[in-house]
């Protein structure tokens, strides 16, 4: 099983940013995705989740409003679209996946509820 997130990049505060988290060796029938972030110094944060069986999602109240995960069926990708970016969003982004299906969201939130995690992508966002 592999997670590759790439699109990570150096942007301005207001800008926008596209990653994409791309799942290969699992199926994805009935997972969920989830995308954390990690500052300097700082724990491993939850952004937003998303189940792939029926599109739900969830996400961190630091990020509503602002970012939207999706799903690309063709491609077996999941997408974070992150618009208003401020300087306080700058962190190393990780996807995670896990392939057993769970519908309380009240635990996507959690590191452990993901078997598989991807390789960071870096984000930062000038003031």
């Amino acid at each position: 099983v592999q997670l590759q997130a790439f699109g990570g990049g150096l942007v301005q505060a207001g800008d926008s940013l596209r990653l994409s988290c791309v799942a290969s060796g699992m199926s994805l029938g009935s997972a969920v995705v989830g995308w954390f972030r990690q500052a300097p110094g700082k724990e491993r944060e939850f952004v937003a989740a998303m189940a792939w069986y029926n599109s739900r999602t969830y996400y961190a109240d630091s990020v509503k409003e602002r970012f939207t995960i999706s799903r690309d069926w063709s491609k077996s990708t999941v997408n974070l679209q992150m618009n208003s970016l401020k300087p306080e969003d700058t962190a190393v982004y990780y996807c995670a996946a896990d392939p057993v299906r769970n519908v309380d969201t009240r635990t996507w939130s959690r590191p452990d509820s993901y078997t598989y995690w991807g390789q960071g992508t870096q984000v930062t966002v000038s003031s």
